[in-house]
This record gives C-alpha cells, structure tokens and sequence, in this order.
C-alpha cells in the first residue's frame, strides 16, 4: 500500500488545527517535559547521593500519571485527526514506542505497589523508561517539524 509523503491530507490537517484536543496535546507535552525534568533531577540525586527516594518516588508516579493522560488524550486526537483510535499510518511507530514508554513506566508502578521489585531495580527500570521517553519524545518532535514543514508549502 503506498502512503503519501504527506503527514496530513487536507481535511486531516483541517481536523488537526480546529480541534481542541491538539492544544490539550501540546499543553501536556509540556506539563509532561517539566514534570520529567524535575524527576530527572530527583532521581540523580537519590542516585549520587542516596537521599530523596520518596520524593523521587512522587516524581516518577506524577510522570507516569501525566504519561497515561498523554496517552489517553493522544488516542482521543488520533480518532478524530484520523479516524481511528491509535496506529494512524502518520503515526504509527510512534504509537508503537509509546506503548514501549507505557510499558516501562507501568512495570515501574507495578513493582513499586506491589513490593516485589527492589528499590534499586526500580530505580533501573525508570531511567529505561526516561530513556524510551526522550526517545519517544524525539519521534514526535520530528513529526512537529515535519507537519510545519509540509504547512510551509501548503500555504
């Protein structure tokens, strides 16, 4: 099946900029950076220095909560840009790597109400999940840049 080198046909990109769920998506890709860099910045410092694991431990359940709606949003964005759910052709590694970044952040929780993770470990399994998210944050910003791109040479 061939796919248009576009990331939008027009009534997409219609769809994409009159509907409030792309402000909500961009609000939250930003709550969801900011609320990242500060547990970022907790976890290095329970890791250098031992100390802060709770409030290390708050950071990362804010992040993972912030992830979820992200992702739910998200899936809400995709079905009305693109008439279905997630895996939207223009999207579709994206989405994959998403649920990557969901899957480390959700064995994260898992092992941390459950108890039957280690502290260390789960300190491990959340910088694999930070990492997927840079990651996964870089898929999407190339998408950003892309999408202005091709808005360039539509107007």
């Amino acid at each position: 099946m061939a796919r248009s080198s576009q990331l939008y046909t027009d009534a997409q990109r219609t769809r994409r900029d009159t509907t409030m769920w792309t402000q909500v998506q961009g609000i939250l890709a930003l709550l969801q950076f900011v609320v990242f860099a500060i547990s970022v910045g907790l976890v290095l410092r329970f890791l250098l220095t031992g100390e802060g694991y709770h409030i290390a431990t708050v950071s990362i359940v804010a992040k993972t909560a912030v992830l979820y709606l992200i992702m739910i949003t998200g899936a809400i964005w995709e079905k009305i840009v693109f008439g279905q759910w997630l895996f939207a052709p223009a999207f579709f590694w994206e989405d994959v790597f998403s649920f990557v970044v969901i899957a480390l952040h959700t064995t994260y929780l898992f092992g941390l109400i459950t108890g039957v993770v280690a502290a260390e470990t789960l300190i491990v399994i959340v910088l694999a999940a930070y990492a997927a998210y840079i990651i996964n944050a870089g898929q999407f910003l190339w998408k950003l840049r892309i999408a202005r791109l091709q808005s360039q040479v539509v107007a």
